[in-house]
């Protein structure tokens, strides 16, 4: 598709793109069944605080996607957070990961946020220089830890 700038069109996600959400975040490494997708995108899609919006050139076809969430922290307050963002394969270096990074920013100054976070793996090599790049930095590094609850 080559590194040509594309102008894609960014709108909220609805319903019916829960296949094209799952398609794209298994390129992220995260597969994921479609009625997964479609139960979680339910839930998103009534909350104020968690849009997700979608780029496409045909309305049909994502081209990526960014899940962004507003967060109330006790000790820091109100903050935007980006916990998604996926670029299409075929469609990187074309500026569409700027264009959903870009409408998060619009989005957290529309609300009145003043910072905006993005947390990246650090085994994500190109989306380093990315995020840099779009005007984040790094401001430390930290260890993950998960437990199992059981039900």
């Amino acid at each position: 598709m080559g590194d040509a700038p594309t102008t894609a069109t960014l709108r909220r996600a609805r319903i019916g793109d829960a296949a094209e959400l799952a398609r794209l975040s298994a390129q992220l490494g995260y597969p994921q069944a479609t009625d997964a997708f479609e139960r979680r995108l339910r839930r998103l899609l009534i909350s104020a605080d968690h849009p997700v919006l979608v780029a496409t050139d045909d309305d049909a076809t994502l081209l990526g996607f960014i899940a962004i969430e507003h967060r109330l922290m006790l000790e820091t307050g109100d903050r935007v957070e980006i916990v998604g963002l996926v670029v299409d394969d075929a469609a990187r270096r074309r500026g569409i990961g700027q264009q959903l990074v870009d409408a998060a920013l619009d989005w957290a100054r529309d609300i009145g946020v003043g910072e905006v976070i993005v947390r990246s793996n650090i085994a994500r090599d190109e989306s380093h220089p990315f995020y840099e790049g779009a005007g984040f930095e790094r401001i430390k590094t930290q260890h993950v830890y998960r437990r199992r609850v059981d039900r």
